[in-house]
């Protein structure tokens, strides 16, 4: 009775303490599921599945408490012409939390894919849906499960928050290039920029590689003591890449890209949601939450360039 009555206490207890608003894989795998469904065609630019991602972003962030982040405005639409296609229209979601702060830190991820592929002109095959689990189903669940951590944990941070799922990636990083042209505060206001691309395929033999180390002159001593059971990392000095980090990094922005690699379903109609490690994304995110707040205990953060 009384090893009984102990467990219902300590499990009591354990609820009590319960953090809901951490990394949740079951919450990431909802996420994966409802924007690599066939429902959104592989999210493509000019296809409806790409503005229902951006809509289903917007409702998640309204629903988080966030502000519209583009000047009272949840969306920034734009236009950009690729090869032969002229004037496609995309659009970044924009939800921002205003803590009073004199500095930002923007955290990002891309919410389109290749759709059918038919903006890609036979360099995959057009017609076929391309779900995009990982690249990057996967780092827009993380850009919410961040969303919720800095919305919820009951903590006025030192810093502002911009959480912004871009458009037009895979098109050649547009959404990141227009919002670093167009930025809705000055880009020497952003202590860091965070992006988040395919971080749903971990494999503990390699770890998750995170970029940028080399991009500000504080990443070491902000990297000290940070890990998470069970995921490890490496680090990777180049600021440059072929994600949206790049467009901030070029811009003069610090940057951190968290990335688990490629695989075999890399832009295939394979890619899909019972491939994307929930749990291990979890924590990763947990790796990515102490990075942010050791680099919250500094000043603004000093860009080095190549």
């Amino acid at each position: 009775m009384r090893v009984v009555l102990l467990a219902g206490l300590l499990l009591a207890a354990a609820s009590s303490f319960a953090q809901p608003y951490r990394p949740s894989a079951e919450r990431i795998t909802e996420t994966v599921k409802y924007l690599s469904s066939d429902k959104l065609k592989g999210r493509g630019t000019e296809e409806k599945g790409g503005k229902k991602a951006s809509g289903f972003v917007m409702k998640q962030f309204r629903g988080l408490g966030l502000e519209p982040g583009n000047h009272g405005e949840w969306y920034q639409d734009f236009t950009f012409s690729r090869g032969k296609h002229n004037n496609l229209r995309s659009r970044n979601v924009i939800g921002f939390l205003d803590n009073a702060a004199a500095y930002t830190i923007i955290i990002g991820a891309h919410y389109d894919h290749l759709g059918t592929a038919g903006l890609f002109d036979g360099k995959y095959p057009a017609g076929q849906i391309h779900n995009g689990a990982d690249d990057n189903a996967s780092g827009i669940a993380g850009l919410l499960e961040l969303a919720r951590y800095y919305t919820s944990n009951t903590e006025k941070e030192p810093f502002n928050f911009l959480f912004i799922a871009f458009g037009g990636e895979e098109l050649g990083l547009q959404g990141s290039k227009y919002y670093t042209k167009n930025p809705v505060d000055s880009l020497e206001n952003v202590h860091f920029m965070l992006n988040m691309d395919m971080i749903g395929r971990y494999n503990p033999e390699r770890g998750v590689g995170i970029g940028g180390y080399g991009s500000a002159a504080e990443w070491p001593e902000i990297f000290k003591g940070v890990q998470y059971e069970g995921i490890k990392f490496f680090t990777d000095a180049a600021g440059k890449g072929g994600s949206d980090h790049h467009s901030f990094y070029v811009a003069g922005v610090p940057v951190l890209f968290f990335h688990t690699g490629g695989h075999d379903d890399y832009h295939k109609p394979t890619d899909d949601a019972p491939k994307v490690k929930a749990k291990e994304e979890a924590g990763i995110l947990e790796i990515a939450v102490q990075l942010i707040n050791n680099a919250m205990k500094v000043g603004k953060l000093e860009y080095k360039g190549e």
